[in-house]
């Protein structure tokens, strides 16, 4: 008789009359137990098609302990070498990592969270969805003692240890540098302005315009959605301005081939009407044409980073720090005009 619902052992206990541990003990065949009731207890265990859970014998084993990770894509190289540098983390640690994605809704978000508190995770990391404005569900977390990291976009900065780039210096930097190089009438492009990233990024960039005495210009500053389509759109309203920019700086890999894309497609030259720089890593900026100047990432050392922060956490220590990873300007084609 195959029974559906999942049978515990608690169930079989209940059943048979007698305690978990015993069920327990009967099933392993311990001599303890009595023939007869070991007997019973298998026979039973077929019947309800029992299968021990996997994660709760991980709990009470030195099996691989388990820790959740939510991202909003795999797709993107960011998120996959932050994953690296998770995973060889927890790995050496004797760590075993299930990962999930939201793709960058709310509602996945939380879903994957009770999902991973369900299956008993030890510690989450996590990177928040771009619609998630409610930190409740991250709050409730807190609520239950489970240790939490937050890295790249974060919120709750008070109660969860956060790894972060230094989003508002390289933004600032990398502005200077196209002013530095020609450009007068620079243009940002971002996400949603609800996201501590953008606001970080986009404070950089005002401030090396306020540096420079330039007065800011609130058409050349779009922040829609950190999506390659959001960012063709929003490439397309800049050109289309009375007085279009003659630099971009994009705030991540994605919105800066989006605004190449559309540059490209007005017969404008990058650099020499149009520079530009973007949020990338080394690979995928030097595969475009030209090569593009971008804020460089230390994705694998944030993995890395958020992953002993996590370990650290689960093993006892309540400090809640704040990590800053350094960046790097590179300097390529896209920018020098």
């Amino acid at each position: 008789m195959a029974n559906p619902k999942h049978i515990s052992l608690k169930d079989l206990a209940r059943e048979l009359g007698v305690s978990v541990p015993t069920v327990s003990r009967a099933l392993k065949d311990s001599p303890e137990i009595s023939a007869d009731l070991r007997a019973r207890a298998k026979q039973l265990a077929q019947e309800l098609n029992y299968r021990p859970n996997p994660f709760a014998i991980s709990l009470r084993k030195n099996a691989p302990r388990i820790i959740g990770v939510i991202v909003p894509d795999i797709v993107t190289h960011f998120f996959s070498s932050i994953l690296s540098g998770i995973e060889d983390m927890a790995i050496a640690n004797g760590y075993f990592v299930i990962i999930t994605t939201s793709h960058e809704s709310y509602e996945h978000e939380k879903k994957n969270i009770e999902n991973l508190v369900n299956m008993r995770v030890e510690g989450i990391i996590a990177c928040l969805s771009q619609e998630t404005t409610d930190f409740g569900h991250w709050a409730a977390l807190a609520d239950i003692n489970m240790p939490v990291i937050l890295f790249d976009r974060v919120c709750l900065t008070d109660m969860f240890s956060t790894v972060v780039a230094d989003g508002e210096h390289s933004a600032q930097m990398a502005t200077q540098h196209l002013l530095d190089n020609g450009s007068k009438r620079v243009a940002f492009i971002g996400g949603a302005n609800h996201l501590d990233i953008v606001r970080r990024r986009k404070h950089g960039y005002l401030e090396a315009l306020r540096e420079n005495r330039i007065p800011i210009q609130k058409e050349l500053v779009v922040c829609r959605k950190i999506d390659y389509e959001e960012g063709k759109i929003a490439t397309e309203s800049l050109l289309s301005l009375p007085q279009p920019p003659d630099a971009i700086l994009a705030m991540n890999d994605t919105l800066a081939f989006a605004a190449m894309e559309v540059i490209k497609s007005h017969g404008l030259r990058i650099p020499q009407d149009v520079a530009i720089i973007g949020y990338t890593d080394e690979q995928h900026a030097n595969y475009v044409e030209p090569k593009l100047s971008a804020v460089s990432h230390q994705t694998y050392r944030m993995g890395e980073t958020a992953c002993r922060l996590l370990i650290d956490r689960i093993k006892g220590d309540k400090t809640v720090r704040q990590v800053v990873v350094p960046t790097r300007l590179e300097i390529r084609e896209s920018s020098i005009k």
